[in-house]
Parts: C-alpha cells; sequence; structure tokens
C-alpha cells in the first residue's frame, strides 16, 4: 500500500463526504476545516465566516490504486471551481475551490492539471481553486462525519446529495467500489 494524503475544499463537506467514500482507494474521508487563523473551529464559528476556514475534506488514499491524478480530476469534476467562495447556493469564503497540498509533487500536479483544463477550455470562465500548502486539520464535529449515510431521511441529502452522487455514479462507474455498485 502506498498511502498518501490531500485536503480539497470544494463547497459543502456533506456533499462531497459522500462522493469521496464511494471511490476505489480511498481510505478515509474526514469533513473538517482547514486555512484559517482560529485554533479549534467550531461550525458554528465557522459558518459565520470570520476563521478564515475552508469546510474541507482530509482524504486519505491508496496511490496504488487511485492516482493522484485521477482524485484531482475527481474533484474538478464533483464540483464548481470556477466561482469564488461559493458552491450552488452556499456563499462564504468557508466555501472555496481549495487544494491543501502535503508535496512539492501534488502542488506541481495541481497546477498542471489546472493549466491544461484552462488551456483546453473546459471552463467558461477562470478556475479560481486556491493552491496551498496545507496547514493544521480540524476535524469536524461528529455528527458531520457520514452525514449523509447516517442522515438518509434529512431533505438536504435527498434534494442535494443524492442527485449530485447518482451524477458522479454514473460518470465515474469505473472508479466506484465495487461492494457500492
Amino acid at each position: 500500500m502506498n498511502i498518501q494524503k490531500i485536503t480539497f475544499g470544494n463547497g459543502c463537506f456533506w456533499c462531497t463526504e459522500a462522493i469521496f467514500e464511494t471511490v476505489k482507494g480511498v481510505k478515509s474521508v474526514a469533513s473538517g476545516y482547514m486555512g484559517g487563523l482560529t485554533k479549534n473551529p467550531t461550525y458554528k464559528e465557522i459558518c459565520q465566516g470570520n476563521t478564515g476556514h475552508a469546510e474541507v475534506l482530509h482524504i486519505e488514499f491508496d496511490a496504488d490504486v487511485l492516482s493522484f491524478d485521477e482524485l484531482l480530476l475527481i474533484f474538478f469534476k464533483t464540483h464548481n471551481p470556477t466561482t469564488l467562495n461559493r458552491q450552488g447556493n452556499d456563499v462564504g469564503t468557508q466555501y472555496r475551490s481549495a487544494i491543501f497540498y502535503y508535496t512539492d509533487e501534488q502542488k506541481q500536479q495541481a497546477e498542471a492539471l489546472i493549466k491544461k483544463l484552462t488551456d483546453e477550455h473546459i471552463y467558461d470562465k477562470p478556475i479560481v481553486t486556491e493552491i496551498t500548502p496545507a496547514s493544521e486539520f480540524y476535524k469536524a464535529e461528529d455528527y458531520h462525519q457520514g452525514y449523509f449515510n447516517n442522515n438518509p431521511g434529512n431533505p438536504y441529502c435527498a434534494a442535494v446529495i443524492q442527485p449530485k452522487l447518482h451524477k458522479f455514479v454514473k460518470e465515474f462507474t469505473e472508479k466506484i467500489k465495487p461492494e457500492l455498485l
């Protein structure tokens, strides 16, 4: 096993956690906060937008099963990297598009993919994803972990997360853990 880690900010962590948990090679996904100044921030503080943190997913993956480039592609395909501090109806710096890297190689791969996506005009607007060295990760409160799986009757899960997850599974079927198909 070649376990590596990356932390992504791609909007509401409830939505994106459900996606990354289904991917072959992903060993763990934790919702949390990174990139701000407040030590041990709470969800309430994050939602006020004053801490500087982004809602993030801390992902550990087996690079022998899932390459970092494949993980980056999933990251870019499952949120809008062209909207500054916004994903859908969620607005604020805590919803910014961000890659918090752990190695220079991750930084270089992220920059190269952004250049490729830009050169190929994949998006109508410029990509605004920030690429920043990882800082301290603060795990979100327990009720945020596995939110989609633990709250199947929640209207938000049904209206927002479920359609996003269905679209992802349809587009990336070959990347889904076999036990989930």
